[in-house]
């Protein structure tokens, strides 16, 4: 086998989410009813899919969001190098302006490259990074899996596609994101590189605006 194919969601709404709290790594909230509805939707666009394995992150709102996959008794690996950035002291905090204006500050800061500053009491794009290359070198390793399904979380997820797309972290924000949203990736092994096929895709989520 020369290819992989990733097929890397986002997980589906919690009520932190709604709400406009940040979760990070910290908080292991679940899906509300939005997100269940939303990971239902995906199931059913995909459920025919013939996945090898279905890898996810620590934290239960990722299992949740494939819980009809793994009810298909798919191998399910969870790979906590794939867990969400830890934003530290805001993690669970309601909006506010002075934490809004520290947030903003710091993405400012990755914005500019300065990607090594973390989080207060949390973690930088480059310790989220340097895990997930982890993360990821083990799911290459299973040369076998041709096509596996990989549920992980936001800003994780803006840090990975960077990395993979050989960009530097900098650019993280340019890769969109929804809740339960599809990126749709290709490794080939001849080269050792990744390329991405389909972006922030929610077809699978119209049957919901109905």
């Amino acid at each position: 086998m020369s290819t992989k194919h990733i097929f890397l969601i986002r997980h589906g709404e919690t009520d932190y989410n709604k709400r406009g709290i940040v979760q990070g790594s910290g908080i292991d909230s679940d899906l509300n009813e939005i997100g269940k509805k939303q990971a239902e939707a995906f199931f059913s666009a995909y459920k025919d899919v013939p996945f090898d394995a279905v890898y996810t992150s620590a934290l239960k709102r990722t299992h949740q969001s494939v819980k009809g996959f793994l009810e298909q008794e798919l191998p399910h690996i969870i790979l906590p190098g794939l867990n969400e950035i830890s934003w530290g002291h805001k993690e669970g905090k309601a909006p506010d302006p002075n934490n809004d204006s520290s947030y903003f500050q710091l993405i400012d800061q990755w914005r500019r490259g300065e990607t090594h500053i973390p989080a207060t009491g949390g973690e930088s794009p480059e310790q989220v990074a340097g895990r997930q290359k982890e993360a990821i070198d083990r799911i290459l390793k299973h040369e076998d899996e041709r096509l596996v399904l990989v549920a992980m979380h936001g800003r994780a997820m803006r840090i990975l596609l960077t990395w993979l797309s050989g960009l530097p972290l900098s650019e993280m924000d340019c890769f969109h994101h929804q809740n339960l949203c599809l990126y749709k990736l290709e490794y080939s092994y001849l080269t050792n590189k990744f390329q991405i096929l389909e972006a922030n895709n929610t077809d699978h989520l119209q049957v919901l605006a109905v």
